[in-house]
C-alpha cells in the first residue's frame, strides 16, 4: 500500500505553498488520499493509481459526510483550491460488484462503495488527460464547487457496478468541460442541486454512452439548474434515453441551450419533467414546493430512437428492482422506445421550449392499444420517462406547457405505428412550423 507515501508527498507539496506529486509509470495501490490547495497529482504515461480492495482503507474520520450516499471515498478534497490533476496515467478504484457489493449483509466491505473522488467546497479545479475507472458508486463528485474545468479527461465505468455515474456536479458554478469521452453505467453528465443551484456551466465537443442518460440534470433538483450550455457533443448507445433535464424538488431550471448534437442509438431523445417530489435532504418535506422549467432551446439535433436491448439496461440498473410498478403497464411495453417527452403536473406548466432544426427516426411499433393510454401523472414519482409506461405518441408528447414552438422539427417512422406523431393534453399556445 502506498497511501502514506502518497499522503506525506502532498502534504508536503501544501506545506511548501504549493508543488507536484509525480507519479511514474507502474502500478501503485492506494485508500483514501486527501488533496490540498496548490497541489498538482501527474500521472505519467504507464501510471496507475489502483484503490484497495479492502474497506479499511477508506477511513472517513476526518472527511465529511455528503448530502447524498455515506463518506467513503477514493480521492477527497474540501474547501481547497487550485489542484490540478493531470496526465496520461489512469485512477482505477477497482470498485467492482464482486470488490463492493451493494446488497451483502455481514461480509468482506458489507456496506461500503466508495466514489472515486468527492470534492466540497473547492475552487480552481482542473482534470486533464486523466482515465478514471470502475468506481464502486459514483464516479467524479464535486460539491458546491467553482472554477472548474474538465479537459480530455476519458470516463470508464460502464458495467461494473450499481450507481456509476460519470461526472457528479452538485450546486457548482463556472464549469467548462470539454473534449471528453465518457462511458457510464449510470448517468454520464449529471448535473445535481441537493441544496444549490448549478449556474453558468459549459459542456461541449464531448462523447457519452450510458445505460441511462449521457446528459441530466437532476433528479436532485432542490436549488435548480441556471444559464446552461451543451454543445457539438455526441451520444449514443444510451438505451434508457440520452437528454434528461429535470425540476422534481423545487429548484428553477432555467435558461438552457442544447445545440449541435448527434444521438444514434437511444432509448428516448429527450425528456423534460416539472414535478412535486419534493426531496429536501434531510429537511423535511413540509419545506419543499414546486420548482419552474422554462426557457429551453434546443436546436440542430440529429437523432436515431431504437428500441433493442432497453430491457436488458433497465435490467442492468434495476436487477432486483420490479419496474412494472405502473398500472396496467408491462415490462416489454416499457421497453418500447420512447417519444420526446415534455410534462408539467397540473397547475405547474413547462413553459417556452423552443426545438428547432430538429431530426428525429422512430422505429414504430406502436398499436392501437398504446393510442388510447392514458397517462398517469405520477406528479411525486422518481422522475424516469420509462416509468409513465408507453405513451400514446410516437413522435413527441407534450402536456402541462405553455409557450412551446417547433421550428423545422422533422419526426419520421421507420415501421409502422398506430399513435399519433404528436399528442397535446393542457398545452397553451403550441406552434409548429
Amino acid at each position: 500500500m502506498e497511501t502514506e507515501a502518497v499522503q506525506k508527498t502532498v502534504d508536503a507539496c501544501h506545506d511548501a505553498g504549493g508543488g507536484v506529486v509525480w507519479v511514474p509509470a507502474g502500478d501503485f495501490q492506494i485508500g483514501t488520499i486527501i488533496l490540498k490547495s496548490n497541489v498538482t497529482v501527474s500521472l505519467d504515461h504507464g501510471a496507475s493509481l489502483l484503490g484497495s480492495t479492502n474497506a479499511v482503507d477508506y477511513p472517513t474520520e476526518k472527511l465529511s459526510r455528503p448530502r447524498e450516499g455515506d463518506a467513503h471515498c477514493l480521492i477527497y478534497a474540501k474547501n481547497a483550491k487550485n489542484i490540478t490533476i493531470e496526465g496520461l496515467g489512469v485512477i482505477d478504484g477497482r470498485g467492482t460488484h464482486e470488490n463492493f457489493p451493494r446488497n451483502r449483509r455481514g461480509g468482506k466491505n458489507s456496506g461500503v462503495r466508495p466514489r472515486l473522488m468527492r470534492m466540497e467546497g473547492c475552487e480552481d479545479i482542473t482534470f486533464s488527460g486523466v482515465t478514471y475507472k470502475r468506481p464502486a458508486f459514483w464516479g467524479l463528485h464535486l460539491i458546491d464547487c467553482k472554477n472548474l474545468h474538465f479537459n480530455a479527461v476519458i470516463v470508464r465505468f460502464r458495467n461494473n457496478n450499481y450507481n456509476n455515474d460519470g461526472l457528479d456536479l452538485d450546486g457548482c458554478e463556472n464549469v467548462l468541460i470539454e473534449n471528453c469521452d465518457i462511458s457510464t453505467g449510470d448517468d454520464a453528465i449529471c448535473l445535481k442541486s441537493s441544496l444549490n443551484p448549478c449556474r453558468n456551466i459549459v459542456v461541449r465537443g464531448c462523447r457519452a454512452d450510458s445505460n441511462t442518460a449521457a446528459v441530466k440534470f437532476g433528479s436532485s433538483s432542490r436549488g435548480g439548474f441556471i444559464d446552461i450550455s451543451i454543445t457539438n457533443c455526441y451520444f449514443h448507445d444510451c438505451p434508457m434515453g440520452a437528454i434528461k433535464l429535470q425540476s422534481v424538488d423545487g429548484g428553477r431550471l432555467e435558461n438552457i441551450n442544447i445545440s449541435r448534437i448527434v444521438m444514434k442509438d437511444v432509448g428516448n431523445p429527450l425528456f423534460l419533467r416539472l414535478g412535486n417530489r419534493g426531496s429536501t435532504f434531510g429537511e423535511g418535506r413540509e419545506n419543499a414546493s414546486v420548482g419552474t422549467l422554462k426557457n429551453v432551446r434546443v436546436s440542430d439535433v440529429v437523432a436515431e430512437v431504437i428500441v433493442e436491448d432497453r430491457v436488458k439496461a433497465i435490467e442492468a440498473v434495476y436487477k432486483k428492482l420490479k419496474v412494472d410498478t405502473t398500472p396496467g403497464v408491462t415490462d416489454s411495453e416499457k421497453s418500447k422506445a420512447g417519444p420526446i417527452m415534455i410534462t408539467g403536473i397540473p397547475g405547474h406548466s413547462i413553459e417556452n421550449v423552443v426545438l428547432e432544426n430538429i431530426k428525429i427516426s422512430y422505429p414504430g411499433n406502436g398499436t392501437q392499444k398504446d393510442a388510447k393510454r392514458v397517462v398517469a401523472e405520477d406528479e411525486d414519482r422518481y422522475p424516469e420517462q420509462f416509468f409513465f409506461g408507453v405513451l400514446p405518441a410516437w413522435g413527441a408528447y407534450i402536456r402541462h406547457a405553455k409557450n412551446v414552438e417547433f421550428k423545422n422539427v422533422e419526426l419520421t417512422l421507420r415501421g409502422e405505428d398506430a399513435r399519433q406523431k404528436i399528442v397535446l393534453d393542457d398545452v397553451e399556445q403550441f406552434v409548429k412550423h
